[in-house]
């Protein structure tokens, strides 16, 4: 009898509503194996017991990618204390210019605790891919003010480095707290 209300109460479970897309069960996005910043191989088992927020972008971009990290630094502050179970990464796009010292430097200013990753153009090429993200080099007017033509959005994984959550690029920082909340206090 005890079995058949366990099944029972499982089947009843309530799904959770996030605000973000839920991926839950995606065949995709599932591992990286890049650097940091730090010179330091990086996957998404090395952020066991946090939730983990990937964006793909690069440095120089004018727009997208200092709005959204600013948006990831402002959830981590709107989590409180929580905020200290929240790895915010930043996957380079153009590893040409974000050397290590400038993804360092960059991350600094947002929140000293993120991650920028980069990797071969063959790693990230590959990466992309996994992630199902595009990205173009857009040739500028000299050879070095090329912009970087990206997907805009954050992967969310779990504490346990599943993914859970694709987030739309400007759907703002209380939205995405809201789902981060879920996801600890579920972990």
């Amino acid at each position: 009898m005890t079995g058949a209300f366990t099944l029972l109460a499982a089947c009843s479970e309530k799904k959770q509503n996030f605000s973000a897309i839920d991926l839950t069960g995606a065949d995709y996005a599932r591992d990286f194996a890049l650097t940091d910043h730090n010179g330091q191989p990086r996957s998404i088992k090395d952020f066991a017991g946090k939730v983990v927020v990937l964006f793909f972008g690069y440095t120089q971009c004018p727009d997208v990618c200092p709005t959204s990290m600013t948006e990831l630094a402002e959830v981590k502050k709107l989590l409180g204390k929580e905020g200290e179970r929240l790895q915010g990464l930043f996957v380079t796009v153009d590893p040409e210019r974000d050397t290590p010292e400038v993804l360092k430097a960059y991350m600094g200013n947002f929140d000293a605790t993120f991650l920028a990753l980069y990797g071969t153009p063959e790693k990230l090429a590959a990466t992309a891919k996994e992630y199902k993200m595009y990205f173009k080099k857009a040739e500028g007017k000299t050879p070095t003010s090329y912009t970087m033509d990206h997907s805009a959005g954050s992967y969310v994984y779990d504490t346990q480095g599943k993914l859970r959550l694709y987030t739309r690029y400007g759907t703002g920082a209380q939205p995405l707290a809201a789902d981060i909340k879920l996801l600890l206090q579920n972990s």
